[in-house]
């Protein structure tokens, strides 16, 4: 790659260029257990999985999948919080050539209905309190075997007894023999055989499912290249974590890209330790750092601002901590401040999409950091800001436009979507979506998004999705949703609501019917009843005029 200006800001030893080695997430795998097989790879409330056992799980799920008629491309659906099963259960379909497709377990049947038909799953792996929702949608999808993960499968007597995971009011989990295969059952019938890899480094790998303005998801389709790529380029980046010792905090879900790349794929290949955090609470949180001494520790911004706000912080040992990352939505300037003056580890911000893996930009580490950046493109990684109308013109520096890039890590389309793989990737080019602006030494500010996304608690929110439901409760005229500023969350939902004539309507009634149509992060926690939304010209509702009157109305207020 040509020099950039962005380039001189690295820090010394971090290369331009990489040579890429040409190796799959699940090869590294087996390196990793090979160099290091008595590391413990992940930490379950206590109990402790070495790398060699890891990997002789994987080798026994694999071994089984394969007998249940799992084959090179087949989509597996994994759907957990952050437990070994996931880990365990992504690389065995890895291992096989077929395809992760990643959801998250707090989505509705809804959501689930669509994700399973759009990415054509043929199998469910999943915790057991979602089993009873897979099965009603089993007649309705592809899907025609769910595997069924327990918390409890990996914890340490008592623990196992004790675990506060189940809330009351989630389903009870479903014992296997109902139609669907109990995962331990399965781990304990097949040898730990290992399987020769047959995968190329341009073999889909992953599907990741991010959202659009038309409210429907769509399934990044990420290549083995893709993701082992982002890696390498992140291992580069992060130069001096001490292979096979160091550990990393498991904040980030899995399922969301940032957890799958950052967290679970790099310990993988770089033989990184992870006390794994299912449910990111901040209580749970400070106790697992007072008792696993993490090296690093990345999470989203609502992370550090319910630690900072929690009683137990002050009492907490951050000692060990040499490294922190934020990513998934802005973080606060004062955030930053609070946390770095407590903590003493600096906070690098970083940026990226699913699309790219999904690291494009971080401050650097070891270099310079700008506060309020999300920092400068890696290793390998181009950023152009081109004009708004056309996408065509390249923007000078310091004039806002929309942000696109272009690297190893940059996916190969929308799987089954080939108009909006041709609208966002345009000649190896990525178009985001987002505005932005680089500065005078390549640094990247983001302004504002070209799509309507809402950022909550670093997951992307589709207002559009919200409107639909809105629309349809029998008593509401119009709706729209919009994002609107919130100290902890970064953004928050508002839902302006116009209720039909002669109909009355509670904010209440209308909490209750999302509730049960969409997950629980994407619920308005706003709602303000119209008269009328105001419309354009052609009638349609202007959005970004409630939004922008929200947020004039909340300066006002302060």
């Amino acid at each position: 790659m040509e020099d950039r200006i962005w380039h001189k800001a690295y820090a010394p030893g971090v290369p331009h260029s990489i040579d890429y080695e040409r190796i799959t997430i699940p090869e590294a795998l087996v390196r990793t257990a090979n160099n290091f097989p008595d590391t413990v790879s992940m930490i379950m409330m206590g109990k402790k999985l070495t790398y060699r056992t890891v990997n002789e799980l994987v080798d026994r799920f694999a071994n089984a999948l394969a007998d249940l008629g799992i084959s090179k491309g087949d989509k597996v659906a994994v759907m957990m919080p952050n437990m070994p099963q996931t880990v365990i259960a992504t690389y065995a379909v890895f291992k096989l050539g077929a395809v992760v497709v990643m959801h998250n377990p707090l989505y509705t049947e809804r959501e689930l209905e669509y994700q399973l038909n759009d990415s054509d799953s043929k199998m469910a792996i999943c915790l057991d309190l979602l089993v009873p929702r897979i099965q009603k949608l089993k007649p309705k999808t592809k899907v025609e075997t769910i595997i069924a993960c327990h918390i409890r499968d990996y914890l340490p007597f008592p623990v196992k007894q004790l675990f506060p995971f189940i809330k009351k009011e989630m389903h009870r989990p479903t014992k296997a023999g109902e139609g669907v295969l109990d995962y331990m059952d399965l781990i304990s019938k097949y040898p730990p055989t290992p399987r020769e890899i047959d995968v190329t480094m341009e073999d889909l790998s992953t599907l990741l499912y991010t959202g659009g303005t038309t409210g429907l998801s769509k399934g990044v389709m990420l290549s083995h290249m893709n993701i082992s790529a982002n890696v390498q380029q992140l291992k580069a980046w992060i130069f001096d974590a001490n292979e096979g010792k160091d550990s990393i905090m498991g904040i980030f879900p899995f399922f969301h890209s940032a957890g799958f790349t950052a967290i679970m794929n790099q310990s993988i290949f770089r033989g990184l330790t992870v006390p794994l955090v299912p449910r990111p609470e901040p209580e749970t949180i400070l106790q697992m750092v007072n008792k696993y001494k993490p090296d690093w520790f990345p999470c989203v911004p609502t992370i550090y601002v319910g630690l900072l706000s929690h009683p137990d912080f002050g009492k907490t040992d951050f000692t060990s901590i040499r490294g922190c990352v934020s990513g998934a939505a802005p973080l606060a300037l004062e955030t930053i401040k609070d946390w770095e003056k407590a903590v003493g580890a600096t906070i690098i911000e970083v940026y990226g999409l699913s699309e790219t893996s999904p690291l494009s930009h971080a401050n650097p580490w070891g270099g310079k950091t700008k506060v309020g950046s999300v920092g400068v493109p890696v290793c390998d990684t181009d950023c152009r800001i081109m004009d708004i109308e056309t996408g065509e013109k390249e923007l000078p520096q310091g004039e806002s436009g929309e942000i696109t890039l272009f690297g190893p890590q940059v996916a190969q389309g929308y799987y089954k979507k080939p108009d909006e793989t041709a609208a966002a990737f345009k000649n190896g080019w990525f178009y985001t979506g987002d505005i932005g602006y680089m500065d005078e030494e390549g640094y990247l500010y983001i302004v504002d998004r070209k799509k309507d996304m809402i950022i909550a608690g670093g997951y992307n929110i589709y207002p559009r999705e919200i409107d639909e439901v809105l629309f349809e409760h029998p008593k509401i005229k119009e709706a729209c949703a919009v994002g609107v500023p919130d100290p902890y969350r970064g953004e928050t939902v508002k839902a302006f609501v116009a209720v039909k004539p002669g109909e009355t309507l509670t904010k209440d009634d209308i909490n209750t019917f999302c509730r049960e149509r969409l997950a629980a992060y994407k619920v308005p926690k706003m709602i303000e009843f119209m008269e009328e939304l105001p419309k354009s010209a052609i009638g349609k509702v202007l959005r970004r005029e409630l939004r922008e009157q929200e947020i004039e109305k909340q300066k006002s207020d302060d």
